[in-house]
Parts: structure tokens; C-alpha cells; sequence
């Protein structure tokens, strides 16, 4: 691949990666369940972080995941802004980079839930570290919030995952 090409690949990347934070940030804030525990939120985020990082690569999905949903906890609970930019950005990451590991392989559609699994789980950790050791919640605060993050990342699995059919059905050439 030429200089140029990569330099385009990249371009493509980001503004993916831009698009997808807004849809991400969306997603976020347009559906919310408060949690009382912690004053965070129940959300549908992890759904667009999901569907990004499985079609695009890690780099779009890290950068969808972490500005949009940063900046939808910027706007609905900002205590979380900074942690959010963090966690939802290792979880794109990690979704993305797991999914191009196996996307080419037989068992690609197993592969692209195990990403999901591992990216949510992640998220699950992540806030949960957070909520103890940078806000100072209790634990059994930190504690509460692990379940509803937990549904989060199935509904986000179970949404995402036949969009994803969809459009590499539609769109074939996504999946190299």
C-alpha cells in the first residue's frame, strides 16, 4: 500500500470515526434510565460503539466510542465525562481490534460476540474502578451500577450484532 493510500485509508478512518461519535453520542442520550447509586445512566451507546468497531476497525471504533459517549456524559452526567472517554475508548478498541482478528475466519460471527463480550466487560470493570477509586462512591454503590452495565452490553450485543449482518451483506467489500 502507498503513502497515498494510507493517508486515505486514514482519512476515511477518522471521519468514520467522527460520524459514528455522533451517532454514538445519539444513541447515548436519547434513551437514558438514570441509576440512582451512582447518578449514572443506562444507555443504547454501546450498541453504535459496537456496530463501528466491528466494521471499521479499533481506530474508529475507540474514537466513536470515547468522544461521543465522553461527550453525552459531558452533557447528561458529567462526573463520568473523563472516565467514559477512557473506558469507551479501550472498549472500541478492544472490540475493534478482536473483531479484524477474526472477521476473515469461519467463525467470524462467534468471533464478532466474544469481542462484544470482552469490550463490555471492559466497560463493566472500567466504571466500576472508577466509581471506587476516582469519585469515591461506596462499594455497594459501585456495586449496584454492575448489573445494569451488564444489560447494557447484552442489549448492545443483541442490537448490534444483526446490523452488522446487515450491512456486510449489503456492503461485502467492509468485510476486508
Amino acid at each position: 500500500m502507498s503513502d497515498k493510500d494510507k493517508a486515505a485509508s486514514m482519512a476515511f478512518t477518522l471521519a468514520i470515526g467522527a460520524i459514528f461519535a455522533a451517532i454514538v453520542f445519539i444513541a447515548t442520550i436519547t434513551f437514558t434510565i438514570p441509576i440512582p447509586a451512582t447518578s449514572g445512566y443506562f444507555n443504547l451507546g454501546e450498541t453504535a460503539i459496537y456496530v463501528v468497531a466491528l466494521l471499521f476497525g479499533p481506530l474508529a471504533g475507540g474514537l466513536a466510542g470515547g468522544v461521543g459517549a465522553a461527550l453525552a456524559d459531558a452533557y447528561v452526567a458529567p462526573q463520568f465525562a473523563l472516565g467514559t472517554l477512557v473506558i469507551k475508548t479501550c472498549e472500541g478498541i478492544i472490540v475493534g481490534f478482536l473483531a479484524k482478528a477474526v472477521m476473515q475466519t469461519k467463525r467470524s460471527h462467534l468471533g464478532a460476540i466474544i469481542a462484544m463480550a470482552l469490550g463490555g466487560l471492559e466497560m463493566t470493570f472500567g466504571y466500576f474502578l472508577y466509581e471506587q477509586f476516582v469519585l469515591n462512591y461506596p462499594l455497594i454503590d459501585a456495586l449496584a451500577e454492575i448489573p445494569f452495565n451488564l444489560v447494557q452490553m447484552l442489549v448492545g450485543v443483541l442490537v448490534a450484532f444483526p446490523i452488522m449482518n446487515v450491512v456486510l451483506r449489503v456492503f461485502p467489500q467492509l468485510k476486508s
